[in-house]
């Protein structure tokens, strides 16, 4: 266990250390999980039964971890920038420092693998060119933003994520947004994300989900100001409505503006305080979960993948799974993503990405427990 501990717990340097932040992490990345074991499960299961149609509600609520994930970072890039003026230089250097590492072992991994299994490969064929446009393309963290498909499932939502870093210190920066009082941040941000919606609502928005950072921008500013009172349980209940109705909510501003105040209303109850929603999300598998996110994220749906394959060979899907069946492999394939998201945190992403020590933590609005 010792030893566990000393390679799951990790330092934040000068970040925020918020614990149950870090319990955070590991919900919204186990929705990710449930998106790829609802979709590669499926052709074991009855078409329009009532297993399938469990399996496409978790996989609308799976959907969601993303979203999360981007309101987490909205909060955290956002809090880092606006304290004080920082390098660019330096900060650019550390944020291809935490994503690039471990981002290249998984893309080495399934370029071997797209050589090795052809079949499975997601590189164009048709011409020299166009596989190397593509290589490029996915090594730049383009998919997402541009109509290319990711040849990591889930590396689209990095270049969301590179977007945000590149894109909020130039907005700080340019409108000295350093120098407005709170108020005026928060009026223009929350006036920035009602225009979003809006355009998106009747025009539709084909990057709508940059939302999301929003959501943690302006939960900064509230957590900072700490304007707003306990709400606590209201955020847990808020995390269970939205996850109710989200399956019944196509992918536009709708959807989204559920999201943004659910977030919102989850996160402030989690960071503030020893409340209850603060002790449920400071539990240690979780916040281990959290801790090693990042790793599991990038390499998990390869592992579900290879599982899969491997069940096919032993039981040829036929659609005859009921509920014992899909509910029993669940975990069973999560366990499975876990011994090699662990090794690939502990060998790339934990030294090479990671603070090797921290500076003394400043934390917001809760103290670590």
């Amino acid at each position: 266990m010792d030893r566990l501990r000393t390679l799951l717990e990790i330092n934040h340097g000068s970040l925020r250390q918020i614990r149950s932040m870090e319990g955070m992490r590991g919900l919204a990345v186990f929705l990710v999980f449930l998106v790829h074991y609802t979709t590669l499960v499926s052709p074991w299961l009855t078409a329009g039964g009532t297993v399938a149609a469990t399996a496409t509600r978790l996989h609308a609520m799976g959907n969601v971890g993303v979203d999360l994930f981007f309101v987490l970072s909205g909060y955290l890039i956002y809090g880092t920038l606006i304290e004080k003026p920082r390098s660019l230089v330096r900060y650019f250097r550390r944020r291809v420092e935490r994503i690039y590492p471990t981002f290249l072992v998984v893309f080495v991994v399934y370029l071997v693998l797209s050589l090795l299994l052809p079949r499975q490969s997601k590189i164009p064929t048709d011409s020299l060119l166009g596989a190397a446009e593509y290589l490029v393309a996915n090594l730049l963290l383009l998919p997402g933003l541009l109509p290319i498909e990711p040849m990591i499932t889930v590396a689209w939502s990095l270049s969301y994520e590179m977007f945000y870093y590149l894109v909020v210190p130039l907005i700080l920066g340019g409108l000295g947004l350093r120098r407005w009082p709170r108020r005026w941040r928060v009026l223009a941000f929350g006036l920035a994300s009602l225009a979003g919606l809006g355009y998106a609502l009747a025009y539709g928005g084909v990057h709508i989900r940059l939302v999301m950072f929003v959501s943690g921008i302006l939960l900064f500013e509230a957590m900072d100001s700490e304007a707003l009172p306990r709400i606590d349980l209201l955020g847990l209940l808020a995390l269970l409505v939205g996850l109710a109705v989200i399956d019944r909510l196509a992918g536009g501003p709708l959807r989204y503006a559920v999201l943004f105040g659910a977030f919102f209303l989850l996160c402030h109850a989690t960071f503030y305080g020893n409340a209850r929603a603060h002790r449920l999300f400071c539990w240690t598998p979780l916040r281990w979960l959290g801790n090693m996110s990042y790793s599991f994220y990038l390499i998990h749906g390869l592992v579900l993948k290879a599982a899969f394959l491997v069940l096919a060979r032993a039981s040829a899907p036929a659609g005859d799974w009921g509920p014992v069946a899909f509910w029993t492999w669940l975990p069973v394939m999560f366990l499975l993503t876990l011994p090699p998201a662990g090794v690939l945190f502990a060998l790339v992403e934990k030294p090479f990405s990671l603070p090797a020590k921290a500076a003394p933590a400043r934390l917001d609005a809760v103290k670590a427990s």
